[in-house]
C-alpha cells in the first residue's frame, strides 16, 4: 500500500549497495543462548501497524516456541538509509518490508532470498511487484489502492450529487470537470466560466490535482493508454503521445480550468494540499487509501469514497503492494523463511484487516478491512472494488529511488507551467533512463 505518510521516498545509495559482497553474513537475528531460542529482527516503518503486528507475532511465536521475533520500528525517512547500510555491513534485518520501487536495486545486488508461496492466492499486481527472473522474491503482504475521498458537506452545500461514475477527456469533456467546476468557489461565489470569477480568489476547490505521482499523473497516464516503463526493469516511456496528453489534462484542472489549487500551494515536498483537504478547502482529493488513518480522525466533515475517474481507456489505478523480504545473508535463514511464509497466511492477514490496518495481499479478505472502516462511518468498498478492474504497479525498474527526486523538480516546474508537458516528459524519461542498469 502506501504505507509511506506523508507520501515520501528515500533515496537508496546504489554505490553502497553494490559492497554488499563485502558484507559479514551476519543477518540480523541473534541466538537466545541458554534458553536455545532463536532471536529474529522483524523490521516496519508504520507505529500503527506495528500495534497490529505486535499481536501477530505473539501467536507465530505461541505456534513457534523456539523463535522469538524482536520488532523494529524505524521511520520512513531513515528506514532506507538503515537498511542500506545493515546490508553493506552484513547485519540487516531477517525480515523487512519491501516496496516496488525499492525491490529492484536490492533483488539485483542479491540481497534477497527467493520465497516459495502459491502465488496464486495473492492479489497479481502485487505479485508481479516483486517477481524477477521467474522467481518471487517477497511474501506478498498487503496493497493500497487511489481512489478519491470526498467531502459530503461541500456536495451538499453546493447541491450537486457525485455522479454515477466520473469521466475526464483529454479534451475536457466529461463528468469529472463538470463536477469540479460547480463545486469551485470564489469569495464572491462565482464559478469558473461564470463572469467575473476570480482565480486569485478561490475559497474552496473541487478538486486536487498535483505532482504527486502514485496518486495523480500516472493513473492519468495508464487510463489514457500511455505507458509508465516498457516493460518491468525496463525503460521508461511516459512521453509518447498518449501520456503527454495525460500530463497536460492534470496541468490543465490547475492552470487553466482553475478546479485545483495553485502548485505554489501543492507542489512537493512542501506542499500542502492533505491539509486543504482537511481543512473543507478541496472537495475531491485521489488517495491511497493508507492516508485514510491519517485524514478521517481529523477530518470535520462526513467523508465519502468514489471510485477514480474513468479516461478515455477506461480506469486504470496504483495498486501498490508491500512484500515481506528475507534477507539473503540471515543468520537464520530457515526461520526467517517461515516466519515471512507465516505471515502471508490467513491467520495473520485476516488480524491485519480485521484491526482495519491494510488490505491484504491474500485474496478473499477485503471484508474485515471494510468492516472496520464502516465501524468509522467511512465505505471504502470502492478501493476494494477498484481492485478488481485494471491496475499497475508503481515503475519496477533499477534507479527509481535515486531518480524520484529529479522527476519531482522537473514536475514541480510542469505543474507551476513553467514546463509544457512534452518537454518535462522529455526531461525525466531521458533522467529516468540513465539511471536504469
Amino acid at each position: 500500500m502506501l504505507h509511506n505518510p506523508p507520501i515520501r521516498w528515500a533515496l537508496l545509495g546504489a554505490v553502497l549497495l553494490a559492497l554488499t559482497s563485502c558484507g559479514s553474513g551476519s543477518g540480523g537475528g541473534e541466538s537466545g543462548g541458554e534458553s536455545g531460542k532463536v532471536t529474529l529482527t522483524y523490521r516496519l516503518w508504520d507505529d500503527q501497524q506495528k500495534v497490529g503486528y505486535e499481536k501477530v507475532m505473539a501467536a507465530f511465536e505461541k505456534a513457534n516456541p523456539g523463535i522469538d521475533v524482536n520488532i523494529e520500528l524505524l521511520p520512513y525517512d531513515q528506514y532506507w538509509t538503515k537498511l542500506t547500510a545493515d546490508v553493506v555491513a552484513g547485519t540487516a534485518p531477517d525480515v523487512f518490508w519491501m516496496t516496488p520501487t525499492q525491490f529492484p536495486e536490492y533483488v539485483t545486488k542479491g540481497v534477497l532470498s527467493p520465497v516459495q508461496v502459491d502465488a496464486s492466492k495473492y492479489h497479481q499486481t502485487v505479485v508481479g511487484s516483486f517477481s524477477y527472473q521467474g522467481k518471487l522474491y517477497g511474501v506478498p503482504k498487503d496493497w493500497g489502492i487511489v481512489g478519491l475521498l470526498y467531502n459530503k458537506d461541500l456536495f451538499k452545500k453546493a447541491g450537486v450529487e457525485m455522479p454515477e461514475k466520473l469521466t475526464w477527456a483529454a479534451d475536457g469533456s466529461g463528468t469529472l470537470l463538470d463536477t469540479a467546476r460547480k463545486l469551485t468557489v470564489d469569495e464572491a461565489g462565482k464559478h469558473p466560466g461564470d463572469a467575473g470569477f476570480d482565480p486569485a480568489k478561490v475559497k474552496t476547490y473541487g478538486f486536487a490535482s498535483w505532482n504527486h505521482y502514485q496518486t495523480q499523473w500516472m493513473n492519468w497516464v495508464v487510463s489514457n493508454g500511455g505507458k509508465l516503463v516498457d516493460k518491468p526493469f525496463g525503460k521508461y516511456a511516459f512521453n509518447d503521445p498518449a501520456s503527454v496528453q495525460a500530463l497536460q489534462f492534470g496541468v490543465n484542472l490547475v492552470n487553466k480550468e482553475h478546479v485545483s489549487p495553485p502548485a505554489t500551494q501543492t507542489n512537493p515536498p512542501t506542499g500542502k494540499v492533505t491539509d486543504m483537504f482537511k481543512a473543507g478547502q478541496v472537495a475531491m482529493f485521489p488517495a491511497n487509501n493508507a492516508l485514510l488513518p491519517f485524514v478521517a480522525p481529523e477530518a470535520t466533515f462526513e467523508m465519502g469514497v468514489a471510485p477514480m475517474p474513468e479516461g478515455p481507456k477506461g480506469r486504470s489505478v496504483n495498486l501498490n503492494g508491500l512484500a515481506e523480504a528475507v534477507y539473503a545473508k540471515s543468520k537464520h535463514p530457515k526461520e526467517a523463511m517461515k516466519l515471512a511464509e507465516y505471515l502471508g497466511t490467513q491467520e495473520p492477514q485476516k488480524m491485519m484487516a480485521d484491526g482495519g490496518y491494510v488490505l491484504p495481499a491474500l485474496n478473499g479478505l477485503s471484508q474485515g478491512y471494510v468492516d472496520y472502516w464502516k465501524s468509522k462511518k467511512v465505505d471504502v468498498t470502492p478501493f476494494v472494488n477498484e481492485a478488481e478492474g485494471s491496475t499497475f504497479p508503481l515503475p519496477i525498474t533499477t534507479g527509481f529511488t535515486g531518480f524520484e527526486t529529479k522527476l519531482n523538480q522537473i514536475f514541480n516546474e510542469m505543474y507551476l507551467g513553467k514546463l509544457t508537458p512534452q518537454a518535462a516528459a522529455d526531461q525525466a524519461v531521458t533522467e529516468g533512463n540513465a539511471t536504469v542498469k
